[in-house]
């Protein structure tokens, strides 16, 4: 039961990075410098949302051969510093120019309405609405709804953990999702629930030691399977179970395969899926290919937007759990079962 995602490659964390592609005249269709790429609080190398992008840049960039530059985004920084940063990538030519996360939503507004021959992407945020601007968000909520039943399916003590890494609207899709989904199982079942900060700001997408510390709260209580949605924070969650020898459940990226969480694999239960790398490649071919795609483009369960990651040769074998996540995948697509967001 899985979901086709861009596989995610070993990244270093910088500030930028640039290279170069050789087919602005060879395609006859694209006349940009490449693809410009602003990442989410925790950057490059979170092994999960940010990650996920920088794979479907690197799929689009070698095979288009048209280049990019990508961008680490400052602590503490301004919607102005975002501005600046995106106003920055289109001056240079880059198109698409791509915000990662809803936090780029102002500039993106600001910024797009000065270049309007360039194409911006913004993922996780659909208020913006400009014909040059692509709203790429995803249906969450499915994907954490499989989460939720393979958590309460291989819980031993009825007894699961959620950890979101801001408590915001876009976090609170998971937490639902994962709760309808445990409760699909089991109706009386204990579900822990914490949100690492209020505001971005504060850290909760790129805080490990706050996910380890949630993780370990939550396991001395006695959840025995926790799902997180809190970015690099994710990896001390991980990290945490995997050291309490209970399971836990990654989120955005197949978080099993990554290099970073190799030495925790053995706990990672799974992933709920995001295909943050493919929304990215789609909208950089879209500007390649001369069609650039705009307004909001939705991944969900049908389309392969989300799914769930079962690359976990242990999880493979539970073959009760694996009957219960194919069954709820296919209620959902089938309109049989309708997910909460709240």
């Amino acid at each position: 039961m899985t979901v086709a995602v861009i596989a995610l490659t070993a990244v270093g964390c910088g500030e930028s990075s640039t290279s170069s592609g050789t087919s602005d005249e060879e395609s006859g269709k694209y006349t940009g410098k490449g693809i410009g790429l602003a990442y989410d609080i925790g950057g490059k190398g979170d092994q999960s949302f940010n990650d996920a992008a920088y794979a479907g840049f690197e799929k689009a960039e070698k095979e288009f051969s048209i280049g990019g530059r990508d961008i680490e985004p400052q602590d503490g920084e301004s919607d102005a510093d975002k501005v600046q940063r995106l106003t920055q990538l289109a001056q240079a030519g880059y198109n698409p120019v791509i915000g990662v996360g809803f936090i780029y939503a102002p500039a993106v507004k600001e910024v797009s309405a000065k270049f309007p021959d360039i194409t911006f992407g913004i993922i996780d945020d659909e208020q913006v609405s400009a014909k040059n601007v692509a709203d790429m968000v995803f249906t969450e909520e499915q994907a954490s709804y499989l989460a939720g039943v393979a958590a309460a399916k291989t819980s031993k003590v009825n007894h699961i953990g959620f950890i979101g890494g801001v408590d915001i609207p876009l976090i609170h899709k998971f937490e639902a999702g994962f709760v309808q989904g445990a409760k699909s199982i089991n109706p009386s079942i204990k579900i822990e629930s914490q949100y690492l900060t209020e505001t971005p700001q504060e850290g909760g997408f790129a805080s490990p030691d706050k996910g380890k510390d949630a993780a370990s709260g939550q396991i001395e209580a006695g959840a025995d399977v926790l799902y997180h949605a809190a970015g690099l924070s994710g990896q001390g969650v991980i990290s945490e179970a995997a050291s309490k020898k209970v399971w836990a459940i990654g989120v955005d990226s197949d978080q099993y395969g990554q290099k970073a969480l190799a030495e925790y694999k053995d706990y990672i239960l799974g992933s709920a899926l995001k295909n943050v790398g493919g929304a990215v490649y789609d909208l950089a071919k879209s500007v390649y290919e001369g069609k650039p795609l705009s307004g909001v483009q939705r991944g969900d369960l049908k389309s392969g937007g989300v799914g769930f990651a079962d690359s976990n040769p242990k999880y493979k074998a539970m073959t009760d759990v694996v009957a219960a996540v194919d069954k709820a995948k296919q209620d959902i697509i089938d309109g049989k079962v309708t997910v909460n967001t709240k």
